[in-house]
């Protein structure tokens, strides 16, 4: 019976959610952009994991979040307005104005990197690329996945609209030219408030010449290696 509380402390010891070590990366993109060639060859940087699409998994916990915290505040404003008796057990809502926001972020943390990340223990660099970025509200969100994630950066990929509004994923609506651009702009909006913790690159300028990605090598931390940005970009991606 004795090893089990040694058991029970080696197990927490490897939950990734505990990982102070990690740094963070997210791709913010739209269809057709090119993102999955680009997914490939952060992921021949040593150290870096950068997991595909996952159709915004995320947002659903930080819509939990944000609807659960702003009960509570509501929920505290009445205590304060009529009593203790607001928040005993006779009251409808009892106990949601106890959310623990700080507590819930952390488990948020830890499901996520267990579940939809999934560092390595090599893992220096983890994230996800995405193409769904096209709500309204995107800045809050990307705002919420940086407390979320401490440190969180943000790569904003791009591409020529025109080519993209002509691929075959975007070729039935007859809006796409449209459409695509007020995905971009909010995209750059985003990362224009972001500053340094955001980085830009153009699909069509590091296709035409490797080496424009060198600033983003740069801006990650990792040394720059030309033949291996080359021979990722030369194997198909995608579909």
């Amino acid at each position: 019976m004795a090893p089990r509380p040694l058991l029970r402390r080696r197990r927490r010891s490897c939950r990734t959610g505990e990982r102070e070590d990690l740094q963070y990366l997210f791709v913010l993109t739209y269809g057709r952009s090119g993102s999955t060639l680009l997914q490939g060859v952060l992921n021949a940087i040593p150290g870096v994991l950068v997991r595909g699409e996952n159709h915004q998994v995320l947002r659903h916990l930080w819509r939990f979040e944000t609807e659960a915290r702003e009960e509570r505040d509501v929920q505290r404003r009445l205590r304060l307005r009529h009593g203790r008796l607001a928040s005993g057990p006779t009251n409808s809502f009892y106990g949601i104005d106890g959310f623990p926001v700080t507590r819930a972020r952390e488990s948020i943390r830890r499901l996520a990197l267990d579940t939809v990340l999934r560092p390595e223990p090599d893992t220096r660099i983890a994230g996800f690329k995405e193409i769904r970025w096209e709500e309204p509200d995107v800045s809050a969100y990307v705002a919420w996945l940086r407390v979320v994630f401490p440190g969180a950066r943000f790569v904003v990929n791009t591409r020529d609209l025109d080519d993209v509004a002509r691929s075959k994923w975007w070729a039935d609506r007859t809006d796409a030219r449209e459409h695509l651009a007020a995905v971009e702009q909010r995209l750059l909006d985003v990362a224009a408030d972001l500053d340094s913790a955001a980085y830009r690159v153009h699909y069509d300028d590091y296709v035409e010449d490797p080496a424009r990605l060198q600033g983003l090598f740069t801006w990650l931390g990792v040394p720059f290696d030309l033949e291996l940005v080359r021979r990722t970009l030369a194997v198909r991606h995608s579909y």
